[in-house]
């Protein structure tokens, strides 16, 4: 099973909350904090999965998971999105972009373990 993350994240609490509690877990976390080069950051580091955050500087998060979608190497890549927006229409743009997976903010902790642990099972 592989334990390498790369959250795609803006804010410090939610990327420090984050990487605290997968990091705890054994995971290998790396981050990234910008919309306009996250593609090239997920083919840099070949994460076994990305949380991806919806609204980052640059590009939305839907742009860069078409893009992630889009690319032979990274077509299957598990993305579990984050967002604090929950409306039925954000999450069904997750959907249609290829999100594997969709969480709310706030979340729990153990909410995201869960979903990360379950998407690389």
């Amino acid at each position: 099973m592989g334990k390498r993350v790369l959250l795609i994240e803006d804010e410090p609490n939610i990327i420090e909350a984050i990487s605290f509690i997968l990091a705890r877990d054994g995971w290998d976390v790396a981050t990234h904090s910008n919309g306009h080069d996250a593609v090239d950051a997920i083919k840099r580091r070949e994460p076994d999965v990305v949380i991806l955050d919806v609204m980052l500087p640059g590009r939305s998060g839907y742009e860069i998971l078409i893009d992630i979608r889009a690319n032979i190497e990274t077509k299957v890549l598990p993305v579990l999105m984050l967002t604090a927006r929950g409306q039925v229409k954000d999450r069904e743009m997750a959907e249609q972009a290829g999100a594997s997976m969709f969480m709310t903010k706030p979340f729990s902790n153990a909410d995201v373990l869960n979903a990360v642990n379950e998407l690389v099972a």
